[in-house]
């Protein structure tokens, strides 16, 4: 197919449109594979690197732009080494096959099996006088974190949980990082809060990192008291009061993690509905001359 635009002839064939749709899934998984890790920024930085070289050759700045391109050169030089870390994980999902994997479809179904299976390991645990971090991931990436600790990418269960807290698990210190109904990673470091209100109420270190983590992003947190025995929910930066009820933890955290319900489609106007009604109910002009 050709056209023109402005004068000038351009040719759209289906092999143009298999090359862009199959450049744009690509960019897509690349995006979702720096998703929540330091890569980010680093690629935030690149494009701000070459936003003001743009800029400086527009308003003809011969030494920016000159310092620009040495200076953007270099950087994709070191990209491999910077990007080291995500291209191993790529290839490791690639050769899985994961890389292309879909989004599971019932949603509420695995919300439901995560609190209740949340909710049942942190009552045991307080019972058991162990303490607890549970980081429940939402829509931003934990990634970060679970390089911090040890990545487990293991199925979820309370028998897991009950063996990573235990006191003679290597993984007990630090927080698990749970996304859907996977242990993404085990003895993970939190970031402490730095909030001034926290240290005045003499939080623990775990209550800190959980209230440090929901700062920075949108996760649900619970955590485990070993000196009290007490459960408790981190969200959005706050700590909830003491929950003594395993049902009511349930609730909580359905609350905090269940999945947005889609709109339901607008109905028509009632004028609009008693209009068609009729309209169906009218006799056509065949049938009037007939009669």
């Amino acid at each position: 197919m050709t056209f023109q635009l402005g004068g000038i002839p351009f040719s759209f064939t289906v092999s143009d449109a298999i090359d862009i749709v199959a450049t744009s899934v690509l960019i897509y998984y690349l995006l979702l594979l720096i998703r929540g890790t330091r890569a980010v920024q680093i690629v935030l930085g690149l494009l701000t690197l070459v936003i003001v070289l743009g800029v400086s050759n527009l308003l003809h700045l011969l030494v920016l732009a000159t310092v620009m391109q040495y200076l953007l050169l270099g950087t994709a030089v070191t990209l491999p080494i910077v990007f080291q870390p995500e291209l191993r994980r790529a290839l490791e999902q690639i050769g899985r096959g994961r890389f292309f994997r879909r989004a599971p479809a019932d949603e509420d179904a695995i919300a439901e099996a995560l609190v209740d299976t949340v909710a049942t390991a942190a009552f045991r645990l307080a019972h058991d006088g162990l303490g607890a971090l549970m980081v429940i991931e939402g829509r931003t990436g934990l990634r970060e974190y679970v390089e911090s600790g040890t990545a487990l990418d293991a199925k979820l269960s309370v028998d897991l949980l009950l063996a990573i807290f235990h006191k003679a698990s290597p993984l007990h210190d630090g927080a698990v990082i749970l996304r859907d109904t996977l242990v993404e990673g085990a003895a993970c470091f939190l970031p402490l809060s730095e909030n001034q209100l926290a240290a005045e109420r003499h939080l623990g270190t775990r209550h800190r990192a959980a209230i440090g983590l929901t700062e920075q992003t949108d996760a649900v947190v619970v955590v485990v008291s070993e000196e009290t025995r007490t459960v408790a929910v981190a969200r959005a930066g706050r700590l909830s009061v003491r929950i003594d009820d395993e049902d009511r933890l349930r609730k909580v955290l359905a609350a905090c993690i269940r999945p947005p319900r889609r709109p339901h489609a607008a109905e028509p106007p009632a004028w609009l509905t008693n209009l068609l009604t009729r309209l169906s109910r009218a006799p056509s002009n065949s049938e009037k001359l007939r009669t």
